[in-house]
Order: structure tokens, then sequence, then C-alpha cells
């Protein structure tokens, strides 16, 4: 069995939920340490004791307590957002892994409750506290992580586009002064840091 074949089987047994509460920046990344024997087998708190089971069984080793510094397992939850404090920043929308909240800048936003995957990652970057977690009221089944593991690539993908056209869109289009890419290289460098400290802050809440 290759490392590859390995990674995807081990990925098929994962929630898809991509939570990064396994430490790593979603569920594939995480198949992918496990197969290299980088990772333990026991940090997916959504999946749980059964999700370590059953990779205990595909790897043929030994079952693990649940690494419980990485969360609690418990009821699947959902992000709702309290739409009359909402003030349409779209940090939630660009946080969420799954493109389960919708809406436009200075509008108001919504959670799709189908396509939520109770990750929580939307909650800490909203600056006006709008969005809490609430249960379900359903569980989360083998169907709804292969949904959410292809609209997971779907939103990885746009991800990208979206980066090479703002790279595009910022190129000079005349030789600029030596100072002009070092600023739109500044400005790019914000950007990114601002929604890497926003995801921090949700892990960080997260675990605390």
């Amino acid at each position: 069995m290759s490392c590859r074949s390995l990674a995807d089987r081990i990925d098929a047994l994962l929630p898809q939920t991509q939570c990064t509460k396994c430490g790593y920046d979603g569920c594939r990344p995480y198949a992918d340490a496990i197969a290299d024997a980088a990772a333990p087998i026991n940090r997916c708190p959504p999946g749980g004791d059964e999700g370590i089971a059953a990779l205990s069984t595909l790897l043929g080793t030994p079952v693990l307590p649940l690494d419980t510094a990485r969360g609690e397992p418990g009821p699947l939850l959902v992000a709702r957002i309290d739409e009359s404090h909402c003030i349409g920043c779209t940090l939630c929308i660009q946080a969420c892994p799954v493109d389960a909240i919708v809406g436009a800048n200075k509008h108001m936003h919504t959670v799709l409750d189908d396509w939520c995957t109770g990750c929580d990652l939307c909650v800490a970057p909203c600056p006006v506290d709008c969005i809490e977690m609430v249960p379900a009221g359903r569980t989360w089944g083998a169907q709804d992580a292969a949904i959410s593991r292809e609209r997971h690539r779907s939103h990885q993908a746009r991800m990208e586009r979206l980066a090479a056209d703002n790279a595009r869109l910022m190129a000079p289009e005349a030789p600029a002064s030596p100072s002009t890419p070092a600023a739109d290289a500044g400005n790019e460098e914000r950007k990114r840091s601002a929604i890497e400290s926003a995801l921090a802050r949700a892990r960080a809440r997260r675990n605390a």
C-alpha cells in the first residue's frame, strides 16, 4: 500500500469537519501526517472514540485515548449569527472552511445549517461577537463528511483563484518605482496576517 493510498483511506475515516483541532489545517493534512507517522490517531475530537477505533483497525495500531487537550467530543453544533448585530465585515465568511456562511460586504450574513460542520472557526474572528454555536439537532454522518470534503476542496480552489486574481490586479501595469513592489507585498502580507491572526484567535479561544 502506497503512502498516498493510505492517506486516502485515513482521510475517508475522518469526519471532514475541517475544524483544525488536530493541529493541522484540515482533515486531509491530518490524514497525510498520520500516514507519514508524524501524528497520532487520537487528535480528532469530532471523530471521538469511534473514529480512533476505526483508524486503529485500519493501521493495525493500538487504540489510544482521545487527546482531550484538542477538545471534547459532543453533539453536533452549528453556528448561529445574530443578524441584528452583524455588520457585514465578511471575516466569518473568510474563516469558514466549507463556505457555509453567505452574505456580502456591509450586509448581514447567515449560516446554511445543513452545510455547517460545527468547526466554530467563525466565532473568534467576529469583531462584534454576534456568532454563537448552538445544537444542530441532528447527527453528523458519512454522507455529511463526503459532501463536506467536496465543499472544502471547492473552498480551497476558490481561495486560490481569488489570490491569483488579486495578485494580477496588484501587478503594476508600467515600471514602478523601487518602493511600489515592496508596498504591494506589504499589503498582501498584512491581509494574510489579519486572516491568520483571526484563525489563531479562533483556535486559542476554543482551546482556552
